[in-house]
């Protein structure tokens, strides 16, 4: 005699079943909100446990001991948000962005182009008169310490904020809409999480959004995310520590060069320091224009085997 039919074998040949599993497993949706929820929770508890132990407090300068406990804790909390789906959807963990053959080589490459942009546009705003450096103030081993302590806060920023808005994400959003939509609805949400930052303005915040823009073509062309993780920690390490200039509204603590802004916010950038002044626009357009003579339809594509940017939409 049989039994009644079970509840699981019912539901995998319903209607219900279509409207959360496809042919590629669950689909992008549910999978970008899952994956959100449970960043959600886990950033929750980090923040909860932290909370109980250091004051968070992000609105001074921040020191490089705040910055890595926190930045540690994100890169934690978006690994294991990306193994769980991982684990779900029968995938290696380093399949969402961190494949390569060359990634030492991009990491390191990104890391040299990065400062070497900041370094163009923080000339060009001191030759224009935007902005005046007040001198050195940090020598010898003091300058030494706070360089390779900030250089490994903002290598943890590029894997967290990279990790998180252009890997699992922007795989799984490939899936739904396509890969320039993903990147452009990513970039948005990578401008809009800097809206707490205090002295951001409104050109800064899409600057940030253009940036993400450039970081979204870099994984078009190497299929990877290593040459972003690599420029985004370069940029910000020139900006906060080696100039001494607001970053996106933050201030770092122990910086090599003190630094301010002169003349027009449009230009020079004000308190949201070079990033948020308007002459990032051809800067990004001409890196935009290198990737593309560098990496583009001449190049020989990327080898990294299962990427994030493998589906093209």
């Amino acid at each position: 005699m049989k039994g009644p039919t079970p509840s699981y074998l019912w539901l995998s040949g319903s209607p219900l079943r279509r409207v959360f599993v496809g042919e590629r497993g669950i689909r992008a949706g549910w999978s970008v909100l899952i994956f959100a929820a449970i960043f959600w929770i886990l950033q929750t508890i980090a923040l909860a446990v932290l909370g109980r132990f250091i004051a968070m407090d992000f609105s001074g300068p921040l020191p490089p001991s705040l910055g890595f406990l926190w930045q540690s804790c994100q890169v934690l909390v978006v690994a294991a948000a990306t193994f769980v789906m991982a684990r779900i959807e029968k995938r290696p963990l380093l399949s969402y962005g961190y494949v390569d053959p060359h990634k030492a080589i991009r990491l390191a490459a990104g890391i040299l182009l990065g400062f070497f942009c900041i370094s163009v546009l923080v000339g060009v705003l001191w030759k224009a008169r935007l902005l005046a450096f007040d001198g050195m103030l940090l020598h010898g081993f003091t300058a030494w310490k706070y360089a390779l302590a900030w250089g490994l806060v903002f290598l943890l920023v590029g894997f967290s904020e990279e990790s998180l808005l252009r890997g699992y994400l922007q795989y799984t959003l490939t899936r739904g809409i396509g890969f320039w939509w993903a990147a452009l609805l990513l970039s948005i949400a990578f401008a809009l999480g800097h809206l707490g930052n205090g002295g951001e303005s409104v050109l800064g915040i899409a600057e940030v959004g253009l940036a993400g823009l450039l970081f979204c073509l870099s994984l078009w062309y190497t299929k990877s995310l290593w040459w972003a993780v690599g420029f985004h920690a370069g940029w910000d390490w020139g900006q906060s520590y080696f100039y001494g200039t607001p970053d996106s509204g933050l201030v770092a603590k122990g910086h090599l060069f003190a630094s301010h802004a002169l003349g027009s916010l449009l230009w020079s950038g004000g308190t949201v320091g070079p990033e948020g002044s308007l002459l990032i626009v051809p800067l990004v357009i001409l890196v935009g224009i290198g990737m593309w003579l560098w990496w583009g339809p001449r190049k020989k594509p990327s080898t990294g085997a299962d990427a994030v940017a493998t589906t093209r939409g």
